[in-house]
């Protein structure tokens, strides 16, 4: 019997969750009082903060995605501006018009995919970066997956995992959230891209296959 292997911790019907990586949120200390604007990438960056006890929701938040957003409101952020591409590279050209003459702070995971910061640098944004969590794979014990399946990559985190712990066979599906997510994937894998960024966009594709 085929199954649908998400690869993070969000609970959908009729999905089964293969977690292969963990966020380990980062200790540090900001004084946001210098700057004009916070840049979100990932929802971790906004529960790394909270996990610091900063008090960061006043100041305004340019967001990648409507997803990310949502989970920024829910703590009572201040939100200036939210992406509409989805992806890092394309989010950085997209704040360039908004953070012109703004002291700027890119809270973000210690390894990234986008070269955000030095696009904005490049076009003149004051920016400064703060390493706020990290991923790293975890130790799970190696399931048996069904043949048939459809697996659901939400990060290049998620792929690089995955393949340390599992081979892949030529019965499954690959879904990838995004076109970075889908390069970091081996080229003999043909995989569809949501097309949104999100995870319930992923998970919906799944269940029409």
């Amino acid at each position: 019997m085929s199954k649908i292997y998400l690869l993070n911790e969000q609970k959908f019907d009729g999905v089964e969750n293969l977690e292969v990586f963990e966020i380990e949120y980062l200790k540090f200390d900001l004084d946001l009082k210098k700057y004009d604007a916070l840049v979100f990438t990932s929802k971790n960056a906004i529960f790394s903060l909270e996990e610091n006890g900063i008090n960061w929701k006043s100041t305004p938040s340019y967001v990648i995605a409507p997803k990310t957003a949502d989970i920024a409101k829910e703590f009572g952020a201040n939100i200036a501006f939210i992406g509409f591409s989805g992806h890092g590279n394309d989010f950085a050209y997209e704040l360039i018009p908004y953070l012109k003459d703004k002291k700027t702070l890119y809270v973000r995971a210690l390894k990234t995919v986008s070269n955000l910061a030095n696009i904005l640098k490049e076009n003149g944004i004051n920016i400064d970066e703060v390493i706020a969590y990290k991923t790293s794979c975890n130790k799970q014990e190696k399931k048996a997956l069904d043949k048939n399946s459809t697996i659901i990559f939400t990060s290049p985190s998620s792929v690089e995992c995955f393949f340390k712990k599992y081979s892949w066979e030529d019965s499954f599906k690959a879904i990838a959230i995004g076109k970075t997510t889908a390069l970091y994937l081996p080229k003999n894998i043909k995989c569809e891209i949501s097309s949104l960024t999100s995870v319930e966009e992923c998970v919906k594709l799944a269940l029409k296959n």
